[in-house]
Parts: C-alpha cells; sequence; structure tokens
C-alpha cells in the first residue's frame, strides 16, 4: 500500500449534462439517447454538497448547434460558487469563447474548434494557457467532431499539432465507452498518456469503483483525473465512495 499512498489522488468530475435546460445523460453520445435527471442545478448542487472539487458541465444543445442554455449554465455556476467547473460545448469563435470565460468557469473544453478551426484554437491556447483544454473524443483512433455526428481527423496527427500548440491538457472520451457502463478504454489511455507529457483527463465509460481503481493507477503516467456521469446518476456507487477510492 506505501506506493499506492504516495500516488497523488486522482481528480474526480461529475459531469452535469444540459440538454433544453435538464440535466441529461446520453448513450454514446447520440442525440435521441437523453434520459433526464432534473434540474441541473440541483445536480451540480448535489455533488458540490457531496464533496466534488470540480464539476464537468456541458451544454449539449450548443454542442450539437441546436441552441443553448446559456442562462441555465450560469445558474449553475453561480449555485457551485467554491467548486471548479469545467465548461464544454459549442466554444468555437470569439464570441462563445468570451460567453464561456464570462460565466466564471475555470477551464473550459475546445472540442470541435479545434479539429476544424487549429489555427484559431492554437491561438485561443497560446492566450489562454492552463484556462484552456482540448477535448478528444474517440472512436477507435478516429477523432468526432459536431456533437460527435462527423469525424475529425486522425487521433495521433491531432495530438503533434496541439503538442506544437502548447495545450494544456487534454479531456479524452472514447465515445463508444460514454454513457454505457463498460469501463473506461484504458489501453487508449495509456497510449495518449505515452504521447504527451501534459495532464490528461479521462472520460466515458466509468461503472464502478474497481473502474476508478484502475484509472488511479494511470496517475503516474500523467493521468490526472475521471470525469464520471451515469454511474453515479445510476447510483452504482456515491461521490463519497468514489472520492474516497480517488484519493485513497
Amino acid at each position: 500500500m506505501s506506493e499506492f499512498n504516495t500516488t497523488p489522488k486522482l481528480v474526480l468530475l461529475p459531469a452535469v449534462d444540459v440538454a433544453d435546460g435538464k440535466a441529461v445523460r446520453l448513450t454514446q453520445g447520440e442525440a435521441g439517447t437523453e434520459t433526464n435527471y432534473g434540474d441541473p442545478v440541483d445536480a451540480a448542487a448535489d455533488w458540490a454538497a457531496q464533496g466534488a472539487e470540480w464539476i464537468h458541465l456541458v451544454d449539449l444543445d450548443a454542442a450539437f448547434d441546436r441552441g443553448n442554455n446559456a442562462g441555465v449554465i450560469r445558474k449553475v455556476i453561480k449555485q457551485v460558487r467554491g467548486v471548479k467547473v469545467e465548461l464544454s460545448g459549442g466554444i468555437r469563435d470569439d464570441a462563445s469563447l468570451e460567453a464561456a470565460l464570462a460565466t466564471g468557469a475555470k477551464r473550459i473544453n475546445l472540442g470541435t474548434a479545434a479539429l476544424e478551426n487549429p489555427e484559431w484554437a492554437a491561438n485561443v491556447i497560446g492566450q489562454y494557457g492552463e484556462a484552456v483544454a482540448v477535448g478528444l473524443d474517440v472512436r477507435g483512433t478516429t477523432l468526432a467532431a459536431r456533437g460527435w455526428t462527423r469525424e475529425g481527423g486522425d487521433l495521433w496527427t491531432v495530438i503533434d499539432r496541439l503538442e506544437q500548440a502548447g495545450c494544456a491538457r487534454y479531456v479524452v472520451t472514447d465515445v463508444t465507452k460514454d454513457g454505457t457502463l463498460q469501463g473506461p478504454n484504458l489501453d487508449l489511455l495509456r497510449q495518449v498518456l505515452a504521447r504527451t507529457n501534459r495532464p490528461v483527463v479521462a472520460s466515458g465509460g466509468v461503472s464502478s469503483l474497481d473502474d476508478l481503481v484502475a484509472l488511479r493507477s494511470l496517475v503516474p503516467l500523467g493521468l490526472e483525473g475521471a470525469i464520471v456521469g451515469k454511474a453515479l446518476y445510476a447510483g452504482a456507487f456515491t461521490l463519497a465512495e468514489a472520492l474516497d477510492v480517488a484519493s485513497d
């Protein structure tokens, strides 16, 4: 156990995905697979009350180019003051970037823009540093864009480009695992961790406390955190239990 105790903790980010003003979870990122979990402000407040240091907040409507939930997003962030928020979804140009930063989110995630507009993304990365992460949403080694509805290029080519741009952090999601409770893609994560010295946050597939133990074992390789969604909403474990495993 001594070796384990010297390992930095795995940072957990409970997810609050917002669509049509409600907290939802999707299966494999597909529109139309939503399960409704009620008011996102309540969901975020619940995770904060259970000890979350971070919340991963996603505007799914913005990600799918079907409007946005700007008002709800602002309410969520205001409700959980003191908890850091990572905001994702539809941040693709100067206007949406400025709006996202103005919410008070600690960090914003670029997704599609990093694939479709690399020059703009590189400028944003250079300007905002640690305040910007890039979400790499993957099927196999092919990236997914536009709310996971289009292909966005080769994972390794894009990582090499982002490394040159000085990207501060990557959020890696195996789209085929997301919302399925089938376990994270540890092989993919190991491959990404071998390709970068930047911190990586894992997303997709966490179904059990054992999955968190497995992810924790990647912390010495550079894994910083894990986004947990459906397992928490489905009651597979509590956030308090997860935080115990992640920091033990």
